[in-house]
């Protein structure tokens, strides 16, 4: 019987339609199936669609080769996976958070106070390690209410904007750890498995690539080459073409997008003209 490689993705949620757009763009096809369980048509992968929390111990325990999940939520089950690659996505924290009301100097605030979390164990280990002396009240959802019904004095959460706990009279006052999407396996794959597995990071490392970089183009001035070559280095070296008109020259490479913003002013003090920015489809390394 042929090997396949078994993938575990949040069955629903934001987490789960980004799981499903990176397959996409590494180029595997996921056929409809059930609610439980769907396969590709064009790679040797099955998907689970399982709850969060539960695609540690499922990785851990071999039911699923490899596993799609907030990285908050892998150090909180504490199985035994390896984080393999940090996916780039849905990105956020893990904060303290208390009454808007409430004065706050430092971590000391929260000694001989109640916490509210559904995260013990990360939020556990990070007071041990500041030496705070607080009780951990463990529940399951709307954690963010807590304070508001004298549950506990403060609570232990996953912040992405805000918003959550600025509409529940809430601050956010220390920032434990931040989180993203990770990928994760275990440590029992067969070597078919395990060249399978190599397969799909390397189609995920294109995809990233070609979501982080963009393809730039522009015409600069022979004068200024060598200046505005220093400011796109490119892959190994940008390409340089002469331009029908004398004395210029098109410029082709690619850049970092959050670092082209940061040189768009250079570039054009240099004589840089008609630039075009486009987007990488994938990008090979």
């Amino acid at each position: 019987m042929k090997e396949v490689l078994k993938i575990a993705i949040q069955k629903s949620g934001r987490l789960n339609e980004k799981s499903l757009g990176l397959l996409k763009e590494c180029g595997i096809k996921i056929n409809n199936g059930g609610k439980l369980m769907s396969s590709s048509s064009n790679f040797p992968l099955e998907v689970f669609y399982l709850r969060d929390d539960d695609i540690p111990q499922y990785v851990a325990e071999g039911v699923a080769d490899i596993g799609i999940l907030g990285e908050n939520e892998v150090l909180e089950k504490d199985q035994d996976v390896e984080i393999i690659n940090r996916l780039d996505f849905s990105k956020c924290r893990l904060s303290l958070a208390i009454r808007r009301e409430e004065s706050y100097s430092d971590l000391n605030w929260f000694s001989g106070k109640k916490i509210a979390t559904s995260y013990p164990t990360i939020l556990k280990d990070f007071l041990e390690k500041n030496s705070i002396d607080a009780e951990v009240e463990t529940i399951s959802g709307s954690v963010e209410i807590a304070p508001g019904i004298g549950l506990a004095d403060g609570i232990f959460d996953i912040v992405s904007t805000g918003s959550t706990l600025l509409a529940n009279g809430l601050k956010e006052v220390e920032v434990v750890m931040k989180s993203e999407a990770v990928l994760i396996t275990n440590s029992k794959l067969s070597l078919t498995k395990k060249n399978l597995l190599g397969k799909l990071l390397f189609r995920i490392q294109a995809a990233k690539g070609a979501n982080q970089n963009k393809y730039i183009l522009l015409n600069a001035p022979n004068k200024n080459l060598d200046a505005i070559i220093d400011l796109l280095p490119g892959m190994r070296s940008p390409t340089v073409l002469p331009l029908a008109e004398k004395g210029w020259s098109s410029i082709h490479s690619v850049i970092s997008e959050d670092d082209f913003w940061e040189v768009i002013d250079q570039l054009k003090d240099k004589g840089a003209e008609g630039i075009l920015v486009c987007p990488i489809e994938k990008m090979i390394v």
